[in-house]
């Protein structure tokens, strides 16, 4: 597929999953946002009535374009692939709807982005549409969200810095959340609750999960620090506990490195934990958190279509930080902060200006990370319209 040929289709982006909990939002901010200027884009769902009450709800044009396309109908969602340059897609669990859309983009040559953390699909259609999507010249983003998006580019900008300081990357990189205010979704619980599903019926889907190079296919890098167990971080002051989002974080950084050829080293080790405080506090909460993963969702999880309120989406936010360690002694240190609540405040305009950012991408087709495909361009777009900062530290 031509760049001139894309050109040429109606829409630059669609938001399929418009009527949802999480696309209603990147359908409102391209609305707000970009207000009489910016893409050409339109909102898609199953239901034209519903399509129609939420634009009117979130006051969306009135002349805003609604598609109606649904997953149980593949000729629908080819008719909205090959009319868009772009699709995104907040309709998951992506195990369970994804695929009929994946292999539509991928026919249509048409560039995808969605908000997958689920990475034995993610693996699944990486061994089944890789190769297709090259030929096509579509660029299939998955995790274009909080998972993965603040720790992709975070390690990716921190490696650039490093190039520049020391002439090298660093070869051993720590993720540390510093501090994060958010909540859980229903979309969130199904996901995990369906990939749980999955694993039961499959086992061999099992070390996808495990391993933190599950999405490096043929490729095999060194035993990696797991940040499973509590422990007390000497670098900051303060005890870390496990990060419940590092098991999917861990396999999209690795495999932005994997598929820029190793700009960070084939030997490269990255792993991802939260801090808590200093001194016997910390080192309770440290473990508290940690027996609190056991369980992340509690006795009644949220169910599909439910999520934080305005005031907590507005309230919410994030800090992040990278350390970059050499073997003698060298460090360097990157952060990446986010104002709004990660999973949706935020989120649902990081994956707005993942599909903005794929309307002037060059890259090559294929299935890909948003670090991979668009690197400094998206942390441009990032600081410049969604309060993201990223930054050295020392």
């Amino acid at each position: 597929m031509t760049a001139s040929a894309k050109a040429d289709r109606p829409y630059d982006i669609v938001v399929y999953g418009a009527t949802g909990y999480t696309g209603r939002l990147v359908a409102e901010y391209l609305a707000h946002h970009y207000q009489g200027k910016g893409p050409k884009w339109a909102m898609a769902g199953r239901s034209a009535a519903k399509l129609a009450e939420v634009r009117d709800l979130i006051g969306a044009p009135a002349d805003t374009p609604l598609i109606v396309a649904d997953a149980d109908n593949p000729a629908s969602l080819a008719a909205m692939a090959q009319s868009a340059r772009v699709v995104i897609t907040t309709v998951g669990p992506y195990q369970l709807y994804g695929e009929p859309l994946v292999k539509a983009c991928v026919e249509a040559g048409t560039d995808y982005a969605d908000l997958c953390g689920e990475p034995a699909w993610m693996r699944q259609m990486i061994d089944a549409y890789d190769e297709q999507a090259k030929a096509s010249g579509a660029r299939i983003a998955f995790s274009s969200g909080f998972d993965s998006i603040p720790f992709d580019l975070g390690v990716f900008m921190l490696q650039q810095e490093a190039a520049k300081r020391h002439g090298a990357p660093a070869p051993r990189v720590k993720g540390r959340v510093r501090a994060m205010q958010g909540t859980f979704s229903g979309g969130t619980a199904a996901s995990l609750t369906e990939t749980m599903k999955a694993v039961a019926k499959n086992p061999k889907l099992i070390p996808i999960l495990q391993s933190p190079f599950g999405l490096t296919p043929g490729f095999d890098g060194p035993s990696q620090p797991m940040g499973l167990i509590p422990e007390y971080e000497e670098s900051v002051g303060k005890w870390a506990a496990p990060f419940i989002m590092a098991t999917i974080n861990t396999k999209n950084v690795h495999r932005t490195n994997f598929l820029l050829g190793h700009p960070y080293g084939a030997d490269f080790k990255y792993d991802e934990m939260m801090l808590t405080s200093a001194g016997e506090i910390g080192q309770k909460a440290a473990h508290a958190v940690a027996e609190m993963l056991k369980n992340p969702f509690g006795a009644k999880p949220p169910k599909p279509g439910e999520g934080p309120s305005k005031e907590e989406r507005d309230n919410g936010f994030y800090d992040v930080l990278f350390i970059g360690e050499w073997p003698d002694g060298k460090t360097i240190r990157y952060g990446v902060k986010g104002r709004y609540d990660p999973g949706y405040g935020s989120t649902s305009r990081m994956i707005a200006e993942t599909g903005i950012a794929l309307l002037d991408c060059k890259a090559a087709g294929g299935i890909s990370t948003p670090g991979a495909l668009l690197g400094e361009a998206l942390v441009k777009r990032l600081e410049e319209h969604a309060e993201i900062t990223f930054a050295t530290e020392d």
